[in-house]
């Protein structure tokens, strides 16, 4: 994939209309007490509204209405997740009646794992890390004549970027957004609709520092994995970066930032106890990112994307509780 396949304006609004079947956009706020802790406007889009509660949903509505489109939904899915992507293709499978199996490793949130559940999905868990379930997942795939949905794809960026189409004409003064880096859909979803808008705003990535395969794999020029040790920030847990996003995003951020599971925490007490919206660890850190650049941010507007609030009770719990989870 090439700076030339990222979907256009053209493709972004039609997105948005296969989006807007199934929900309506989603808000973002300009919030008075993140502002005073950044020391600057800050805006917050709030993909924890969705009916997934996390911005995946999207893509997975926009992969599956391409293949219908094309003629050509298969009689069953597969896929491998952490979760909001587990629950995106769940989604978008029963409302076409396509059968779905989705991979997650042992360990996985259980209340993401119950959602999809919910959703009609049949879970399979296999693995201690992301890379071991899609592994699996090809593995199944191929055994049983499956189709196997890819975490990253061109028909899956046409819906994510939805999200930050809505962001930025929302906001046309933002100056600087952070995009938390998991696969890379989200980040290069990003950089899509910032092109299609012609919008001048300055896209900042961010990554776990304790999954830094896009932060290793910035410095050599190429993919280079990466041991995973975050619990916290689950959605971010990724071993081996993806090629393609790799290639797309490295020419449009600006810089990257990591964040640490401590940093992660407090940020999601604090979007709890200013907002009182609750943001998981992905979710969160974006604004992590911000908070640890904060000196340098006065006077600008600040984007902060809540990509995901589908953090476990007790999980929540210890954060609140001003802890933070160890590491697997």
């Amino acid at each position: 994939m090439t700076d030339t396949s990222l979907p256009t304006l053209a493709d972004i609004e039609d997105a948005a209309r296969t989006v807007y079947q199934e929900f309506q956009p989603t808000p973002q706020y300009r919030w008075g007490l993140l502002g005073e802790r950044l020391g600057t406007e800050c805006w917050v889009k709030h993909e924890n509204h969705n009916p997934v509660g996390a911005f995946k949903i999207r893509g997975g509505l926009t992969y599956f209405g391409q293949m219908a489109q094309r003629g050509a939904l298969p009689r069953e899915v597969i896929s491998a997740t952490r979760g909001n992507h587990g629950q995106s293709i769940g989604w978008a499978a029963r409302r076409h009646g396509v059968a779905c199996t989705i991979v997650v490793p042992h360990g996985n949130s259980v209340e993401k794992n119950a959602a999809m559940r919910a959703l009609g999905v049949q879970l399979v868990e296999h693995g201690e890390d992301f890379q071991a379930a899609r592994e699996h997942a090809l593995h199944l795939a191929a055994e049983r004549g499956a189709h196997m949905v890819p975490s990253f794809h061109a028909d899956l960026l046409r819906g994510v970027a939805t999200y930050w189409w809505e962001f930025l004409r929302a906001v046309p003064h933002m100056q600087v957004a952070y995009v938390p880096i998991g696969l890379g859909s989200g980040a290069c979803s990003a950089v899509a609709a910032k092109r299609a808008l012609g919008h001048r705003v300055r896209l900042v990535g961010v990554v776990s520092r304790h999954a830094t395969t896009y932060a290793d794999s910035f410095a050599a020029g190429q993919v280079v994995a990466a041991p995973v040790s975050t619990r916290i920030a689950d959605g971010m847990a990724v071993r081996v970066a993806d090629p393609q996003a790799l290639a797309l995003l490295m020419p449009h951020l600006d810089h990257l930032v990591q964040v640490g599971d401590d940093e992660v925490a407090a940020a999601m007490r604090a979007l709890f106890t200013d907002t009182h919206n609750v943001a998981e660890g992905a979710g969160a850190a974006a604004f992590a990112a911000a908070l640890q650049e904060k000196d340098a941010l006065r006077g600008q507007c600040v984007g902060v994307p809540l990509t995901g609030g589908n953090v476990d009770a007790a999980l929540f719990a210890q954060v609140l509780a001003g802890e933070t989870p160890a590491p697997v």
